[in-house]
Parts: C-alpha cells; structure tokens; sequence
C-alpha cells in the first residue's frame, strides 16, 4: 500500500485535471456564447460563486442547514440501523419479520413519500430528517447484519464451549467482526443522508432554507455559475462526510483490518 501511496494523489489529480480541460473545451467551443450559461467555465464560478463573499454567505448558509439536517437524520438511522440489526441477528423470527420490510422501505421511491410526510408531519425540521432516515437506514441496516452473522462459526461454537452469554457472543465476537461492515454501511449512508437532505428541500419549501433550495432558486433563475456553485458545495459536503466516516473507519478497524488493495 505504501508503493499506490503517490498514485493515491497524482491519479485522482490527474482525472480532475482531465475533467477541467474537457469542460473549459465544452464550454469555450461546443456552446454557442447565448447558451454557455448551461456550462460557465470553470474560473467563472470560482470568481462568482467562491470569491465574492457575499455569494460565498449565500452559499454557505443553506449548506449549513442542509448539514445539520444530514447529520442530525444519520445519527438518528445509525442508531435505529445498528439496534436493528442487532436484534436481527439475535432471533431470526425478528429477521424474518422486518427484513422484507426493509427491503420494502428501501425499494419505494423517496419522491413518492415526501409528499405524504409533507400532508402528515408538516414541512418542518423534523420532517426534513425523517426524509434522511429512510433514505439512509437500509445501508446501515444490511451491512450491519451481515457483519454480525459473518463471525467465524468455530468461533461462536468455542464461545457457547465456554457457556458465554448471548450479550458476551455479540460484545466480544460478533460486534468486532461486523465493525468493517458497519463502517462501510455508514459510509454509503453518510452520502445518502446528504442527498436525502436536498431532495426534503426541493419538497419542503418552508422553514430554513438548505442547498437544495439554493439549487433550485439558482435554476430558475438561470444564474449558471452560482447553480454550479452551490452544486460543488453539496458535492464537497458528502465528500467531506464520507471522508471523516473513512478515518473513523482507519482508526477503530486499521489496526487489524487491512483490504488487500491492489
């Protein structure tokens, strides 16, 4: 892994720079000068959207909503997501039971209930995190039981040898068995609570405004270089969540846990 570690730096730059190059192309000579605010070059939305600071306070003050939406609904699905599973994994009746049900709430498009929450809870907060619940629940829950029924069989067959307890197999070997799983669950999840986020702000217009709503008021007003703008930014915010679940990751797994990544 040591000898990928430049590669893990020079590549990424390199495809970035390539998608630059392709864009500024797009946009100086495919588009005609009426229609390049479908595609501002890159260096007009940073002067616009990043370097004047009064556009940048308009950025960041519903991108500061939207996180705390996000944030707030995946702490909520992460702790629902974990003590499911864990009750999956301790009786299988309540596997058989909520499973399909899970699957069901995964399966039904989100757009289509946004607007029930909306007729039933209103358009506040707490129906802007419910949004993020569901949208992020399914990740955690899935791989959160596949790491707890991944324990070595042997091992469990050694644990009920020495008459451990049912809370002694879950704390001490299904729970560490199912921290990679649980981690990798949270980091697909921490991106989806980000979307879900914007997608409650494109329904619920009332109340703080987050990202989503910049997103669309910059639309519609064919304000190209703040849409990118603000578009960037909701990018950077799940960047930045999967990134910080990712060291979270490194730290309580790294020591024993390394993928093979070659």
């Amino acid at each position: 892994m040591k000898r990928l570690g430049w590669k893990s730096l020079v590549l990424p730059l390199a495809f970035a720079a390539l998608v630059v190059a392709l864009w500024y192309f797009t946009s100086a000579v495919l588009l005609s000068p009426s229609r390049r605010f479908i595609l501002p070059m890159p260096h007009e939305i940073v002067v616009s959207a990043f370097l004047d600071p009064d556009n940048l306070a308009q950025l960041l003050r519903p991108l500061g909503a939207s996180a705390l939406v996000a944030m707030t609904g995946l702490v909520i699905a992460a702790v629902l997501g974990i003590g499911t599973a864990v009750l999956m994994s301790q009786a299988r009746w309540v596997e058989t039971t909520l499973y399909p049900y899970a699957v069901a709430l995964q399966s039904v498009p989100i757009l289509a209930i946004v607007p029930l929450i909306a007729f039933a809870l209103g358009y506040g907060f707490g129906s802007r995190i419910l949004v993020v619940v569901l949208i992020s629940l399914f990740p955690i829950v899935t791989n959160t039981l596949f790491g707890l029924q991944s324990a070595s069989p042997q091992m469990r067959d050694l644990f009920r040898l020495k008459r451990a307890s049912r809370w002694t197999i879950l704390r001490r070997l299904q729970f560490p068995a199912a921290l990679p799983a649980l981690f990798t669950g949270l980091r697909i999840s921490a991106g989806m609570a980000v979307v879900g986020a914007i997608v409650a702000d494109f329904f619920f217009r009332r109340g703080e405004s987050g990202i989503g709503l910049a997103i669309d008021t910059y639309r519609n007003l064919l304000d190209g270089e703040m849409l990118y703008g603000a578009i960037i930014l909701a990018s950077f915010l799940g960047l930045v969540v999967f990134w910080i679940f990712g060291v979270i990751s490194r730290l309580v797994v790294g020591r024993w846990y390394h993928p093979d990544r070659r």
